[in-house]
């Protein structure tokens, strides 16, 4: 099946409509950060305060991440996802008014901490849906879900890049506020669509299918993958850290943001063309051989000058990004319970967020003392790091897979069942949720 077909497979299944509101639900968290920092730095006059409020939003929300996907776990999406976007809707307007009024910083990092413990991880909770939705294809779903894993990554990197673009648009052209009471809007209007979906339904099959085995959230595999993730973050701060002392010794901070997002394009572009893969070739040899790209394609930041010199890395970067991430949340998906995959990969999310506030607080003390190439040292060697990692643990993950596929094939036993039993329910939940 080629990629075009599964990914026009999936959008009859999901609906147009889905994948759009998945997508629109998902740019808030892309631009809440950017749009504090520019906020709060704007209004108090301190990038000290910007910066601090800004990183309290990322780290809220990374520690936040797990407990919400939790409690979906347990509940299901609709009623969390909805809650979560109302309040993180009213705590970003909040967010917007507090620095309007001036008020005391702390305080506005106490807002900026419960908007961003608030803000719904959509692409993680994406993902837990797209195995339900692909159940009526049959034999052809394991590669629907490959497919739908690449789109899902692919628009996790073209979010985070139109995301702080809209942003700075909006900050230009209107005033910093108006973007966050934007990414406000988007979470209380695609937010709740995204939270109210019938797709969200589709989950509750494979929780009940699962509740009758005890389960543990955290295992080996998963403090593996987690720490995976982690990595990845740190070569989005410490990259970013680089970029922006690059750009600021040539006169053009400005330049900064753009040049960093275009790391996002090659990740999209190769996100999306991981559908093509054979399946033969398993996530855990994929997550090898994306981290031995990221490691090849990153040492070329230590030998770059100038900012017109580090554009073609960054770009080419990129192309190892989305295929990493990808065999990362794929590999999680498939060995971890499926009553505990929503908590997982909102750990994985939270884990790349922790990660890029780890790696560019490293970079930017090291920057300090000896400029942008410090900086980008920290890129390699948490590219190095990860390769390790990967080829330490992929035996281990192996095993794991073909330990989980004996669970995952219970549980598709247990929906053709219920298929067979009941098949005007299953139609129906098909037909709502398309």
């Amino acid at each position: 099946m080629s990629p075009i077909t599964s990914y026009r497979r999936l959008l009859r299944l999901a609906g147009p409509a889905y994948v759009l509101i998945a997508f629109l639900g998902r740019l808030p968290l892309a631009m809440s950060q950017m749009g504090t920092l520019l906020l709060v730095a704007d209004t108090s006059g301190s990038y000290a305060a910007g910066g601090l409020a800004a990183g309290t939003v990322a780290v809220a929300n990374a520690v936040g991440a797990p407990v919400a996907g939790a409690i979906a776990d347990r509940t299901g999406q609709r009623p969390v996802v909805l809650v979560q976007s109302l309040a993180a809707s009213a705590g970003l307007t909040a967010l917007v008014a507090a620095s309007a009024a001036s008020a005391p910083v702390p305080l506005v990092v106490v807002i900026a901490a419960l908007a961003g413990v608030s803000i719904p991880q959509v692409g993680p909770l994406a993902r837990v849906r797209w195995r339900p939705i692909t159940e009526p294809a049959g034999e052809a779903q394991p590669r629907l879900v490959d497919a739908a894993f690449s789109y899902e990554g692919a628009a996790d990197e073209a979010s985070f890049v139109l995301g702080p673009a809209l942003v700075g648009v909006l900050a230009a052209s209107v005033n910093p506020g108006i973007a966050l009471i934007t990414a406000a809007a988007l979470l209380a209007v695609f937010g709740s669509w995204f939270a109210a979906h019938p797709s969200a339904e589709l989950t509750h099959t494979r929780r009940r299918a699962a509740e009758h085995r005890p389960s543990r959230l955290i295992t080996p595999e998963l403090v593996v993958l987690a720490t995976a993730q982690l990595l990845i973050g740190m070569i989005f701060g410490a990259t970013q850290t680089g970029t922006t002392v690059l750009a600021t010794v040539e006169g053009n901070a400005g330049h900064a943001g753009l040049v960093h997002s275009l790391l996002g394009v090659g990740s999209v572009i190769a996100g999306l063309s991981l559908a093509a893969v054979p399946a033969r070739i398993g996530y855990e040899r994929r997550m090898v051989i994306a981290a031995s790209a990221l490691l090849v394609l990153s040492a070329p930041l230590l030998a770059v000058g100038s900012l017109a010199a580090l554009i073609p890395v960054i770009v080419a970067l990129g192309f190892a990004v989305a295929p990493y991430m990808i065999s990362v949340f794929s590999l999680t998906e498939r060995v971890v319970a499926p009553n505990r995959v929503a908590a997982s990969l909102t750990l994985l999310a939270g884990a790349t967020g922790i990660g890029y506030a780890l790696g560019a607080a490293i970079a930017g003390r090291l920057a300090d003392a000896g400029g942008h190439r410090p900086a980008f040292a920290v890129t390699v060697t948490a590219a190095a790091i990860a390769l390790t990692l990967a080829l330490t643990a992929r035996r281990h993950l192996r095993t794991a897979l073909a330990r989980k596929h004996t669970e995952y094939a219970e549980y598709a036993e247990h929906a053709h069942r219920r298929a067979r039993q009941h098949p005007e329910h299953t139609e129906h939940d098909h037909r709502r949720a398309r």
